[in-house]
């Protein structure tokens, strides 16, 4: 207690830091963690300090030293290489030769005597000389010998405030009573997909010429290679698993269904099984396995929907009774949320005293299709289920499989969607999708890569899904897909869209007001004409490219909006670290009239020299323009292209080079 308490320096307002250390933030392999903490003492003794990191099974610690900004706030960083879990505090201390260094430089300078001060720098040296290796120690032997007696006082100056002398002293300085901030942070590292990813959701059922007929995993492996060529990198299905009969829905969620209807894809679990079977009308689990490994083969994962519901028909039903809620009438609760009723599903009742058994049976449900071969799930409703399940279950599959990665599928409340980020999720669904408007995009946005929460919830922008066809879709026609593609492509890393709806403009609601798709995909199979005039296959697939082959769009940090004189027209920047990669967005939000304007980009900040021009080449319609000055006129016709994605090209230097960059 007695060296505790000689502790001089005091560390406060570590950043990042969720919760008091609660929570980890989250970083991909090989992304750097910066940390910043308020770091001082009393008096005026020059201070040293450094992050103390290491990766979670490791026993020593690694040391990245931290450098002072304004305001005894220090900055410092260190690279994350493994997945898994870092460890990482501040350490701070009293620099006793730098502070002997300053003191001393002042004195010479105003001509004191530094007899006296010299010999105490000599016996600062020797001190670290006796604790340093071989060589180090050698060096600064003689230095301090100078220090001592050199041949001239010039000679002892010289030596006294050389740099490669604070250089040595800074490698083996000592650490006299180090204050070690009181909290361990962690963090998380995850894959790169966890960072950049680009979904598509596919309903195998639907993979049919006729819909009469039921689509299998043999007729989705065919889509793959469209799929692939439209640059998706993820292909997330719904429930593959048995369908119940039991109270089964109809088409457009009719309560009655009929003998041909198919059911609900979530309602899970028939006399065939449970959640590790797969739908006899989709194949077998071998089927599965084909469709996983000729995925891969065209650079695709496949992504499955983790349900932790039941159909009145599932097995758990029958086997374990007590793992669902009873009704005072004896019969199961199904669920609910009112006035909708979901007669064909019986929610999981996290309550039950035997919960370590189901939860043990629903970790084994992930391990199992973690055995397939599927290393990514989009979990539904994440939001219904308990917290610290799913703080558990992210701990228990990642001790063995870090590589894993979980979609959130909630939108659910603020603060809980941010809650179920920290709990682990590497991805979350977010309100991207009804956010329209400039301000509401420019302010939503400013959130999601500006603010602390970013350090844990990696947003996943979907204009559309199986259960939201919103206003803007319905209303916006062909042109209005085309802009919140863009919108979802650009603004963020991760982002999806729900298949051949999007791509063939799918806008029917099922009446005024109601964000359900008619004849919605969810209750019966759709034939979608895949090779129709007004498809924006093509499209979708030059906005993934420019998303694979320009690094700028692959992270969600380095957004910025700029200033353009129309409210109906977005302008933002992104650009990589070094500004090799600079990518301008500018996009029309209103999908029915042509809109122009004059933005401001800032040069400087781009790394641009204000008296040259500079080109931007506009990556969806190829066009090239030689720009001056940070002011400069738009204008987009949303019946020709909503959009540019420019690449600004720094090194053009005059207009005769503009033919040279062509």
């Amino acid at each position: 207690m007695l060296v505790e308490k000689r502790n001089r320096v005091v560390i406060e307002d570590v950043k990042p830091e969720i919760d008091g250390g609660l929570f980890a933030i989250k970083r991909v392999a090989r992304e750097k963690v910066i940390v910043e903490a308020d770091i001082f003492a009393e008096g005026h003794d020059v201070i040293a300090c450094c992050i103390l990191y290491r990766f979670s099974r490791d026993k020593d610690w690694r040391e990245e030293p931290m450098k002072p900004l304004v305001n005894d706030r220090w900055q410092g960083e260190f690279k994350v290489t493994q997945l898994g879990e870092y460890v990482y505090t501040v350490m701070g201390w009293i620099d006793r030769f730098s502070t002997w260094q300053r003191d001393f430089a002042k004195r010479v300078a105003a001509a004191q005597d530094v007899t006296m001060e010299l010999i105490i720098g000599a016996e600062l040296v020797e001190q670290a000389a006796a604790r340093s290796p071989a060589g180090e120690s050698r060096f600064l032997m003689e230095k301090a010998k100078i220090l001592r007696s050199g041949s001239t006082m010039e000679e002892r100056l010289a030596a006294a405030l050389d740099e490669t002398l604070k250089e040595g002293m800074l490698l083996c300085q000592e650490k006299p009573f180090p204050t070690r901030y009181h909290r361990e942070l962690t963090v998380c590292v995850e894959r790169e997909r966890a960072r950049f990813s680009t979904w598509y959701e596919l309903f195998p059922r639907s993979c049919v010429a006729s819909e009469e007929e039921h689509g299998t995993l043999a007729d989705c492996r065919k889509c793959l290679p469209e799929i692939a060529k439209m640059g998706f990198d993820v292909l997330y299905l719904p429930p593959v698993h048995p369908i119940g009969t039991t109270h089964r829905k109809g088409k457009n969620n009719t309560t009655t269904a009929m003998p041909d209807d198919v059911g609900s894809p979530w309602a899970i679990g028939a006399g065939e099984g449970g959640h590790k079977a797969i739908h006899p009308a989709l194949g077998t689990l071998e089927d599965l396995k084909v469709l996983i490994a000729e995925a891969q083969n065209h650079g695709m994962e496949i992504a499955m929907d983790l349900a932790y519901q039941c159909s009145p028909d599932h097995p758990y039903v029958r086997e374990h009774a007590e793992w669902f809620r009873k009704r005072p009438d004896g019969t199961i609760q199904y669920a609910e949320n009112p006035p909708k009723k979901y007669q064909d599903i019986f929610p999981i009742n996290f309550e039950t005293d035997a919960w370590q058994e189901l939860w043990d049976e629903l970790k084994s449900v992930v391990l199992f299709w973690i055995d397939q071969g599927i290393r990514i799930f989009r979990v539904d409703n994440p939001h219904t289920k308990p917290f610290r399940f799913w703080e558990w279950l992210f701990g228990e599959i990642r001790k063995e499989y870090p590589e894993t990665i979980f979609l959130a599928e909630a939108f659910t409340r603020p603060k809980v969607m941010h809650h179920l980020a920290k709990l682990g999720f590497s991805q979350s669904y977010t309100y991207f999708t009804w956010r329209n408007t400039k301000a509401e995009l420019m302010e939503y946005c400013h959130e999601l890569t500006q603010s602390a929460g970013r350090e844990y919830l990696r947003p996943n922008l979907w204009p559309n899904t199986p259960d939201i066809l919103n206003e803007y879709l319905q209303f916006g026609g062909r042109s209005g897909f085309m802009v919140r593609l863009v919108l979802a492509a650009t603004l963020g890393a991760n982002y999806g869209i729900y298949g051949p709806a999007f791509e063939l403009c799918e806008n029917r609601p099922l009446k005024p007001g109601s964000e359900e798709y008619l004849d919605s995909e969810k209750y019966q199979i759709r034939q979608w004409d895949l090779e129709a005039p007004h498809s924006l296959r093509s499209f979708i697939g030059r906005i993934n490219r420019v998303r694979r082959e320009n690094m700028a769009l692959q992270t969600d940090w380095n957004l910025k909006f700029h200033a353009i004189d129309n409210e109906e027209m977005l302008c933002f920047t992104k650009h990589t670290e070094d500004l090799e990669d600079i990518l301008l967005v500018v996009v029309n939000l209103d999908p029915h009239h042509m809109h122009s304007g004059w933005l401001e980009i800032p040069l400087q900040e781009l790394g641009l020299p204000p008296q040259q021009p500079y080109q931007v080449h506009d990556l969806l319609s190829e066009a090239r323009f030689l720009w001056n000055g940070p002011r400069n006129y738009v204008e987009l016709d949303p019946r020709m292209m909503p959009a540019h994605i420019f690449r600004i090209r720094r090194k053009v230097r005059s207009e005769r080079d503009f033919d040279y960059y062509l």
